[in-house]
């Protein structure tokens, strides 16, 4: 084994890549930090982390989870713009911090 000091971040994925992570790695019984690792030391070697049977299984769980994104997406994607009732949550934040101030 090899020592190594971990940190916490703030990634942010697209939800159903992370969803598929996620599920594969509660299926391999490891962490999602563990799989990433992996998956990114692999990489950096110019090598697949998976076999044939963790590519099936991965190509299950992007069904059950609606991933149709492939690697010829990857430089490409594009947050989509936040969610109406995100605007509605913060519009009413400021209304009551106006009625509020407005009390004082």
């Amino acid at each position: 084994m090899t020592e190594v000091t971990r940190v916490q971040t703030g990634v942010r994925l697209e939800a159903r890549l992370l969803n598929v992570l996620k599920a594969l790695a509660a299926l391999k019984g490891m962490t999602l930090g563990d799989l990433l690792e992996g998956i990114v030391l692999h990489a950096f070697e110019g090598e697949t982390a998976f076999n044939a049977a963790t590519l099936k299984q991965i190509a299950d769980l992007k069904k059950v989870y609606g991933l149709d994104l492939t690697a010829a997406d990857s430089h490409g994607l594009v947050e989509s713009a936040p969610a109406a009732k995100s605007a509605v949550s913060t519009k009413s934040a400021k209304s009551t911090t106006t009625r509020k101030s407005s009390r004082s």
